[in-house]
């Protein structure tokens, strides 16, 4: 595990995203003080929101339309129908 001042961090962010896709837990830090760590994302994890998003699709899939615009939607609401 290396730490990098959130100053360094700025500079060379691309390089330490590299070093963390690598495998190496990156560490930034201000005044010498740990605050956010730099790690790839587990596959497992990517995986578990492909899954969300496909089961979230199918269910807008599913629902019932309304059959109306949004602007007959109005209409009707404002002429009390």
């Amino acid at each position: 595990m290396t730490t990098y001042s959130i100053t360094d961090a700025r500079k060379g962010l691309s390089r330490l995203i590299d070093r963390a896709l690598a495998g190496e837990t990156v560490t930034i830090s201000r005044h010498g003080r740990a605050l956010a760590e730099l790690r790839p994302i587990a596959m497992s994890d990517h995986k578990a929101s492909q899954a969300s998003y496909a089961w979230l699709k199918a269910r807008r899939l599913r629902r019932r339309g309304v059959d109306l615009t949004s602007v007959e939607l109005l209409d009707q609401l404002y002429d009390g129908r």
